[in-house]
């Protein structure tokens, strides 16, 4: 079993954390945070997707231009002063940023400008003692990092256009114009790259922090990928396309709990035949990427490793699209002779059949109980409700698509879901409690492991809902305030989990 003992974690992602400088990143109240993990007694950490954001796609770090790449945007201005990148006066912020929630123009503005003038400063010979590091890291991420930081290149170069739109020489990847444009863009591709080589540096750090302080990472990976990414242009055979490159048919989710039309996502899906001609080596460079980074991977949209909804491209409503086979059995095995241990937790919401529920005994992979999900008219019968719950499984109040506990008592909850919380609880419910009686069922669970969003662990309302699925405004931008988490709710979590043997 991939949790070896009883144990429990919050979930919060990087954007999320308090920061002067607009959005969560790696420096200081990353490591407050972890430290306040410890005094709680937690053993696990979960965020959500690293990869780059776009404004493009509501910031969502679901949809990234690449599948390998960090954010940029979670990079410490603080750490940079401290590599000697920065001095202090470079990284003041301004005018100020909202502390409540991200502003991500105003944020990518800010720190592109810091990241250039950090470049800058160790071409000038600044923090010279980085030269060996950053030579080691672009060696050693060579599978992927030259393909990102020239497309990343490229798209400047040609005014931000879509990989379709460019030249056809370059769009298709010709030895002779991609030598030429490599060429004149070494300098920015060069930048690109140390952005990416400061991220990860960061990254490297706070993880070994958090080993030493026994906390391990959950990490997230989506499924697909966005079809204008560094992956779909330098790999165009792995998805299904015409021959201009445009998507044939692309990614959604009938109609489900989150929506009544389904989900359309839009990217391109997986040619799988390639996939298997090629013994799922990209697939498996992905995972073996994510496994460097987190000791546990949460595999998002987990049930298209069995089927996948597949929509004809140009529909506007994810509807009129129909079940397609995946190879993912094969692909598992191919993991498992990598990774042996399988550290992989299979995310297995919304319009699960018989056949992932196989899959995910025949890997042996721990699925997900969300108790939000619990209190309905099936409570009895239902797999969310925790006299139901199976040991290798992993329970939450709620996820970052869900409501806070407290904004579904007060929102979304009916009169009979609130009494049958109540009854099954034996708890008089307020909006003040709620969340608090909701943890303690989860704690109590025998679930091997339970992962609260921090939203729940404080009690906050709708204002702290991350995201809205099926929504484009107005998500992934809320932020812990400093203060809101401190050393006495930590103190209480540590009670309640030492109650629970967690």
């Amino acid at each position: 079993m991939i949790i070896p003992k009883r144990s429990s974690g919050i979930l919060l992602h990087i954007t999320s954390l308090p920061s002067a400088y607009g959005i969560g990143d790696l420096g200081s109240e990353a490591y407050k945070f972890a430290d306040l993990l410890a005094e709680a007694g937690q053993r696990y950490w979960q965020i959500l997707p690293l990869n780059p954001t776009e404004i493009g796609s509501g910031n969502s770090p679901y949809s990234s231009h690449s599948a390998f790449a960090g954010n940029p945007l979670l990079i410490s201005p603080e750490r940079l002063v401290e590599d000697g990148l920065l001095d202090k006066k470079d990284i003041r912020a301004g005018g100020g940023f909202d502390k409540s929630k991200v502003n991500y123009p105003k944020v990518a503005d800010y720190k592109v400008k810091l990241l250039r003038q950090a470049y800058d400063n160790y071409k000038d010979g600044k923090a010279s003692k980085l030269k060996a590091a950053f030579i080691r890291f672009r060696e050693t991420h060579k599978a992927w990092l030259p393909d990102f930081t020239s497309f990343v290149a490229f798209k400047h170069y040609y005014d931000q256009k879509p990989w379709v739109e460019w030249p056809e020489k370059v769009k298709t990847r010709q030895d002779h114009a991609m030598e030429a444009l490599l060429a004149e863009l070494a300098g920015e591709i060069e930048r690109e790259a140390f952005f990416q080589f400061l991220f990860y540096r960061q990254w490297e750090a706070l993880k070994a922090y958090c080993t030493s302080k026994e906390i391990t990472f959950i990490g997230d990976m989506p499924f697909y990928v966005s079809h204008d990414s560094a992956d779909v242009w330098s790999h165009p055979h792995l998805f299904k396309l015409d021959q201009a490159g445009m998507p044939t048919a692309v990614s959604g989710v009938p109609p489900d709990y989150f929506s009544e039309t389904g989900q359309l996502w839009g990217t391109p899906v997986f040619d799988w035949k390639k996939l298997q001609d090629q013994n799922f080596d990209w697939w498996l460079q992905r995972i073996a990427h994510n496994l460097e980074l987190f000791g546990l991977l949460r595999l998002d949209h987990f049930r298209a490793f069995s089927a996948y909804w597949e929509v004809p491209a140009g529909e506007e409503t994810a509807i009129n699209g129909k079940w397609v086979n995946t190879p993912g059995a094969e692909l598992l095995n191919v993991v498992r002779k990598k990774f042996p241990a399988m550290p992989i937790i299979a995310e297995d919401l919304g319009e699960i059949d018989q056949p992932v529920r196989d899959l995910m005994s025949q890997f042996d992979l721990p699925g997900m109980r969300v108790l939000l999900f619990a209190f309905g008219e099936d409570l009895p019968e239902s797999i969310y409700a925790p006299h139901h719950h199976i040991k290798s499984s992993i329970v939450y109040t709620g996820t970052h698509d869900n409501s806070t506990v407290r904004a579904w008592y007060e929102q979304d909850a009916s009169r009979d879901d609130k009494k049958r919380l109540s009854d099954y609880s034996a708890q008089r419910l307020s909006k003040e409690n709620v969340h608090e009686v909701m943890a303690r069922l989860a704690y109590m669970s025998v679930a091997q492991l339970v992962v609260l969003p921090i939203q729940d662990v404080l009690g906050l309302g709708k204002e702290a809902i991350m995201n809205k699925p099926s929504t484009a405004r107005g998500n992934w931008q809320w932020r812990l305030q400093p203060g809101m988490f401190t050393k006495t709710t930590a103190q209480r979590l540590r009670k309640e989990i030492e109650l629970y043997g967690r």
